[in-house]
């Protein structure tokens, strides 16, 4: 006999029962999502040519980085000489500004002007061929600055042009300015301690000189311009009074002007005694007869009266100037002389004006040279190293690693560039 239980599994289920067991069993069942396509392209690359191609990379490496490095280094470690530097400060100043009460005034007015003009003038000369040559004059720069040992790139070769010797100048020597404080920073090496302060010492001597020289030739030029101002002037007041003498000379009178006025007082004073004797003439004319004495002395000396005026009047009106004169005629009246006179007079006053002026100006000219005087103001003298400094063993070896990754990064980058494009 079946019971309930296995009556009701195997008997047929409604379709409903079916339906809803499908749903639940669907539930119950995870759904995986479908595999996401793929759009990259697969290659297949054999094995070998990754292998072949690690390797170049890997001996282009050791080539373009591990030898240049190694080899600077070894350099830099075994061949490179020691140098040393020698450095030292100084500026040019003016002498209006060495009023300056403090060292704060040193430097803040050491600019002024223009004397950065100056400065900028000392360093193009510090680096240029005129220091080499006079360089060469002063010491032997293969016995300085030769080659030492198996050192080949930092030492001076034999028997080189004056142009390759500049630019070896310039590679040890470094000269630098400050706009703000006008002060000039040197520094020279060597492969000897003493050298590098010899050479130190010399360029701030020549420096010197230099700074010395142009200031000597502005000032001769200033003053040789106030000087021939001066010699015009001086020239012309020795005309002037020259033409003043010339004419007392011929005239035989100190001013005209004044002879003018004595003589015309003389003949005031002459016209007075005529008009008086005059006078008693013809009083006595009343009382005496024509043939008495005292007539005949009044009449005598009215005579002798208009005759020394009548004198005077013609040398008041044509002196000995006139009479002298080459066609001698005695045209040339006191006015005429007076006119003369004047007018050399006049030049005689405006040459020494000029003359005063002049002198005033050469003076005045001779204090300002003087007071924008440049001279060189050492600061700090040549030093002396006790370890070397240079070269930089380690920096320049970092530096060639450096450049070495980068070129081989480069050709790397190139290379796989190349190939993806292919």
């Amino acid at each position: 006999m079946k019971t309930d239980s296995e009556s009701d599994v195997s008997s047929p289920k409604s379709p409903s029962l079916r339906l809803l067991q499908e749903l639940l069993e669907t539930r119950a069942t995870p759904v995986e999502p479908p595999p996401a396509p793929t759009h990259e392209p697969q290659i297949d690359v054999p094995e070998r040519g990754l292998r072949f191609r690690h390797k170049v990379l890997i001996a282009a490496c050791a080539l373009m980085v591990a030898v240049p490095t190694v080899a600077t280094g070894t350099y830099m470690a075994f061949f490179a000489a020691d140098q040393y530097h020698s450095a030292a400060s100084f500026s040019v100043r003016s002498m209006d500004s060495a009023q300056a009460s403090d060292i704060l005034g040193v430097f803040t007015q050491a600019s002024t002007g223009s004397t950065a003009s100056d400065s900028y003038v000392l360093l193009d000369f510090i680096r240029s061929e005129k220091m080499v040559q006079r360089l060469e004059s002063q010491f032997d720069l293969n016995a300085i600055f030769g080659r030492r040992g198996l050192d080949f790139f930092y030492g001076l070769g034999e028997d080189l042009p004056i142009e390759e010797k500049v630019d070896y100048w310039q590679s040890m020597v470094d000269v630098s300015f400050d706009h703000a404080s006008g002060i000039l920073n040197l520094e020279v090496r060597a492969f000897t301690p003493e050298d590098a302060r010899a050479v130190a010492d010399f360029v701030v001597q020549e420096s010197e000189k230099v700074i010395n020289d142009l200031s000597l030739s502005a000032r001769n030029e200033v003053l040789a311009a106030s000087q021939q101002e001066v010699e015009l002037a001086e020239e012309r007041l020795s005309r002037a009074r020259a033409a003043l003498q010339d004419f007392r000379a011929v005239s035989q009178e100190a001013d005209p002007l004044e002879g003018a006025k004595l003589a015309a007082q003389l003949i005031a004073t002459l016209e007075q005694r005529l008009v008086q004797l005059q006078t008693e003439l013809q009083t006595a004319l009343n009382q005496m007869g024509e043939d008495t004495p005292r007539i005949r002395v009044m009449r005598s000396e009215i005579q002798s009266l208009e005759a020394q005026i009548e004198a005077e009047k013609q040398r008041f009106g044509s002196g000995p100037a006139a009479k002298g004169s080459r066609n001698g005629s005695a045209s040339s009246g006191v006015a005429s002389r007076i006119q003369r006179y004047d007018a050399l007079e006049t030049e005689r006053e405006f040459a020494e004006r000029t003359y005063t002026s002049a002198l005033t100006s050469l003076e005045r000219a001779r204090m300002d040279v003087s007071g924008r005087q440049r001279y060189l103001a050492v600061f700090i003298d040549p030093t002396l190293s006790e370890l070397s400094q240079y070269p930089s063993r380690i920096w320049n070896t970092l530096l060639v690693f450096i450049a070495s990754v980068f070129a081989w990064s480069l050709g790397a980058m190139a290379y796989y560039n190349i190939r993806d494009r292919n």
